[in-house]
């Protein structure tokens, strides 16, 4: 029964790292680098949403807002600034320097903007833990003596709906055949008429989208907000993405799960203080047993959608 109940907790845990995790999956599928500003993201999103409804807009316009418009502004500050960061790191670099921008120089630029904006946030607010009041915390299902935590139910059910949204729309869109046509051959996708610099930031969008998204769920479930949030849950999600198969969304969604079910399981029988251990010997393990993921290719961005 224990072990049934510490399942269903890392289940649902996995929710939050399926959702960042797909981010990742997004950029590296397409773009071919690992986006270091996502974690970022998350944090913005959460820290905005935070400070709405503990203080309310800039300059007195309004005060104290309802939990629900100040995480969707969060969502959407997350979604300006990846546009915004795509607009002044990946594409100002890919039109000053051309190939010499793949793929180092993104990778550097986004860290460089990870580390910018977390230190501004800390400079504004500090660096301590923030509580978010959350309506939904304590509500849980009783089924058999195993506790359903009925807000995590619904996040993970949210999560997997925009992950299975997402991939339909990169399946049957037009702007999703587009992305497909650059994960695969940007040249290409160029010379049959898709335009690369339009598609470019609605994958910088869908990202922050995603963040957001992620950066709500940590909120109302866990009820804290920090500007140091992104790192764990970030690199978390490295860990799911890189488990799943890189590239692979489908295999995000495995990688997640699998984190938060190793993490739920490693508080169990070890303690949180192995958590880290745990989900990084598993990795581990799994890249000397099988490099590309459990679900992945060999090369990025091929046929992965």
């Amino acid at each position: 029964m224990l072990l049934l109940q510490q399942a269903i907790n890392g289940v649902m845990l996995g929710a939050v790292y399926v959702t960042m995790a797909v981010a990742f999956t997004l950029t590296i599928g397409v773009l071919n680098f690992l986006n270091f500003t996502i974690p970022a993201l998350f944090m913005v999103a959460g820290m905005v949403g935070w400070s709405l409804v503990t203080n309310g807009l800039p300059f007195g316009l309004v005060g104290h807002l309802h939990w629900a418009p100040a995480l969707l502004i969060g969502i959407g500050c997350a979604v300006v600034l990846s546009v915004v960061i795509e607009q002044l790191s990946y594409r100002f670099l890919k039109a000053r320097h051309g190939d010499a921008t793949e793929h180092a120089i993104p990778l550097v630029s986004s860290l460089g903007f990870l580390l910018i904006i977390e230190n501004l946030v800390r400079v504004r607010f500090g660096t301590d833990m923030r509580a978010f009041a959350s309506p939904f915390q304590g509500i849980s299902w009783n089924l058999g003596g195993i506790l359903i935590s009925i807000p995590q139910l619904a996040s993970l059910v949210l999560s997997l709906l925009t992950v299975f949204g997402l991939s339909a729309l990169l399946r049957g869109s037009k702007v999703g055949r587009a992305i497909r046509a650059i994960a695969e051959n940007p040249e290409a996708a160029a010379v049959v008429g898709v335009d690369v610099r339009k598609i470019v930031p609605v994958v910088f969008a869908a990202t922050g989208l995603l963040c957001g998204l992620a950066a709500a769920i940590y909120a109302l479930n866990y009820g804290e907000v920090a500007p140091s949030m992104g790192d764990d849950i970030g690199t978390k999600a490295i860990a799911g993405m890189v488990l799943g198969g890189l590239g692979s969304i489908w295999g995000a969604i495995a990688g997640g799960l699998l984190v938060g079910l190793t993490e739920a399981f490693s508080i169990q029988l070890f303690g949180s203080d192995a958590i880290q251990a745990s989900v990084w010997g598993l990795l581990l393990l799994v890249m000397i047993l099988r490099p590309q993921g459990l679900f992945g290719h060999s090369a990025i961005g091929k046929g992965k959608f």
